[in-house]
């Protein structure tokens, strides 16, 4: 009996599953026809928009504005180059003039490879859905928003023809560089009306809305003609072009136009191509939004403090060369990016050389080095030869022979804070080596540097690549007791109602010890001091007679480069000169460029600042010490200079207790200082082999 009532039960189930299932269909069926309906009974959607995104400096002051509101250029679709039309329809919609807005079988394909990645990231927008979005909507991926998207694209679809949808996509579109629509990108990028475009160029132009700022024929020529590649792909597939033309288009030299009306009325152009760049990769807010959403971002930018970078580098180089350069300059206490300047001129050349170009920066890398040395026991006293020296790199007699620049040496032993203010290589790389392959390499990554470094013993002299942001941010723990920053370009953004859609974080971290980090900055102070260098002078000597205030710096070079990176306690600035392609300097005309542009730019950016001193923890001592003898000085011995130590590194004799034995007690005193290198010529080059099986 009771399995027969089990069986009695067992259909009431199935058929209340299949009820639900009914009633599902049909209230789903019933919002569609609602949704279909509304979208043919409601009127028309506006399809004018009129918001302007804004963007503020530090000082509150508008320093740009993205207005595709007021619709400049727009451009009938007859008086659009057919190349165009098809070119975007292939790779953009190829079903665009079957569908009705938006595209079933694109939508569910994309579906299952977000539900396989577990993400948002593909996207399955037709024409008309990205039309609807940059029209009606925010640009954040969220499944409510997809919905909103289509039923905005039904209703364009339900009072619009193909015809004006496309033409209305193609004139909001944003192109980058603050060109929307196809007419404006046609004269920006060719110089042309969008009616003349020829087939590679449309080509180019359809590829560029996926990544405006990635696939910038400007910027990045290479990736333009990457993604040109895929629009062609796309045309031939769809029947468009056949395969020799492909090919030839692909084989085709495009010639662009100097982007010499990008400038326009931007304060820091190289900056905002940044900021547009952050937006959208890192924040992830959609270009078009950008152009039309009515954002209003605050930048860290300093107007006033980033004219006179621009005026600076546009002095120092001279304009009929093709030598570059670039400088950031930086808040130490939050990472504040308060002037960037990419290269010398924006109207010749957008590449940001700031934030996307690698160059070894030289001696420049030392700090780093002699942080790491202190942190190993060394004093801005500890002492080596400076001479002429052949390494010894494995047990086959490979040798490694750095030499100083002009082939000047000592011959003699010198302290630390002397070889950092002279930039001694072979002091450098005897340090090095001593230390160990890590030691610098995890030291420049402590201090937040981004790069594969490889523990080599040219490290030492900074022969591997760094962006000059990086290297800026990377003193920032000298210049502010040890704590590391992270470079900021965006306080907060607000949409057109005021609601915060982001605000910046401020964060800093300790990462080097206070006292060391003093007594690094108190060493490079020394750079230009010209009572420093014994036997050469040192490498701020140039622009010593510009400096008025406390400063601190290293300068680099290679036969490529030329650096200068220093800081006060309220400003880090670091700046390169050389040529793109990366051909040899004339360093006896050229050398001194950086260091001018650094020396003056520092001197007019600060000059309403206070002349602030470096101030020293409480772990720290200052001792005046006797250059002859590196010990603790007196009227007796000569003049003295006053250097900084961690306490109880300091000397604990005074140089009067060694006169009357002065040379003898000399002799000894170094060569314990270079025997603590490599007494043991074992121990030394068995660290070299270290590094080579490392």
């Amino acid at each position: 009996m009771q399995r027969s009532s089990r069986r009695k039960r067992r259909p009431g189930w199935i058929r209340l599953f299949i009820r639900a299932i009914l009633l599902i269909g049909i209230l789903g069926m019933s919002g569609l026809l609602i949704a279909i309906t509304g979208a043919f009974l409601l009127k028309p959607p506006p399809i004018q928009v009129d918001q302007s995104t804004v963007f503020y400096g530090a000082d509150q002051s508008v320093i740009g504005e993205h207005h595709n509101g007021q619709q400049r250029y727009w451009a009938p679709l007859d008086e659009i180059s057919p190349d165009v039309v098809d070119a975007t329809i292939a790779v953009e919609d190829r079903e665009f003039y079957d569908h009705n807005g938006f595209d079933i079988s694109r939508i569910a394909s994309a579906a299952a490879t977000n539900i396989k990645t577990l993400s948002k990231a593909q996207g399955a927008s037709t024409i008309t859905q990205q039309y609807a979005r940059n029209l009606f909507l925010s640009h954040e991926k969220t499944w409510s928003r997809k919905l909103e998207e289509a039923y905005y694209a039904l209703r364009l679809e339900a009072h619009y023809d193909k015809e004006t949808i496309l033409e209305g996509y193609l004139n909001t579109i944003y192109f980058g560089h603050g060109a929307y629509g196809i007419e404006a990108a046609s004269r920006l990028y060719f110089d042309k009306s969008a009616e003349a475009l020829s087939l590679a160029e449309a080509t180019l132009l359809a590829g560029v809305p996926k990544g405006p700022s990635y696939y910038s024929p400007f910027s990045y020529p290479e990736r333009a003609r990457e993604r040109q590649s895929i629009v062609l792909h796309s045309m031939e597939e769809a029947g468009m072009i056949t395969s020799s033309e492909k090919t030839e288009i692909e084989n085709t030299s495009i010639s662009l136009e100097p982007p010499g009306q990008l400038a326009d009325d931007r304060v820091g152009p190289y900056f905002q191509d940044h900021i547009d760049k952050l937006l959208e990769r890192e924040l992830d807010i959609d270009p078009q939004r950008i152009e039309q959403g009515g954002l209003n971002i605050y930048t860290t930018l300093d107007p006033a403090l980033q004219e006179k970078a621009e005026k600076w580098v546009r002095l120092e180089i001279a304009k009929d060369s093709e030598l570059q350069g670039a400088l950031v300059a930086i808040d130490p206490e939050n990472g504040a990016v308060r002037a960037l300047v990419g290269g010398k001129s924006y109207e010749e050349s957008t590449f940001n050389r700031v934030t996307e170009a690698s160059r070894p920066p030289g001696s420049a890398f030392k700090p780093f080095l002699y942080y790491a040395a202190l942190e190993d026991g060394f004093t801005p006293l500890t002492s080596f030869r400076s001479e002429p020296t052949d390494f010894k790199i494995n047990e086959d007699g490979d040798t490694y022979s750095p030499g100083n620049y002009g082939e000047i040496y000592a011959h003699d032993f010198i302290p630390m804070n002397e070889a950092l203010a002279v930039s001694d290589n072979i002091f450098a790389v005897k340090t090095h080596l001593y230390l160990g392959p890590n030691a610098l390499v995890e030291t420049a990554e402590r201090a937040g540097i981004e790069a594969d470094f490889s523990p080599i013993p040219s490290l030492a002299l900074g022969t591997q690549n760094i962006k000059v942001l990086d290297l800026a941010a990377g003193y920032g723990p000298f210049a502010n007791g040890g704590e590391a920053i992270e470079p900021t370009f965006i306080e907060k953004i607000t949409d057109a109602d005021g609601n915060v859609l982001m605000e910046a974080e401020h964060q800093t971290n300790q990462v080097f010890d206070p006292d060391k980090s003093y007594v690094v900055t108190d060493m490079m102070q020394g750079t230009f001091d010209e009572s420093m260098g014994s036997y050469t002078s040192v490498t701020g000597q140039s622009v010593s007679h510009l400096i008025d205030r406390p400063l601190a710096g290293k300068s680099g070079s290679t036969d490529f480069d030329s650096w200068m990176v220093g800081f006060s306690p309220q400003l880090i600035t670091s700046v390169w000169v050389g040529y793109d392609d990366n051909r040899e300097m004339n360093h006896a005309e050229e050398g001194q460029i950086s260091k001018r542009i650094w020396a003056q730019f520092m001197g007019e950016g600060l000059e309403d600042k206070l002349k602030l001193d470096f101030t020293p923890p409480p772990g720290v001592v200052q001792a005046d010490i006797d250059p002859e003898t590196g010990l603790l000085g007196s009227e007796e011995c000569g003049a003295a200079r006053t250097m900084a130590f961690e306490k109880g590194t300091e000397p604990q004799k005074s140089c009067t207790e060694e006169i009357e034995n002065e040379a003898e007690d000399t002799e000894n005193q170094e060569n314990q200082r270079e025997d603590d290198l490599p007494e043991q010529e074992d121990k030394f080059f068995d660290r070299l082999k270290k590094w080579f099986q490392s």
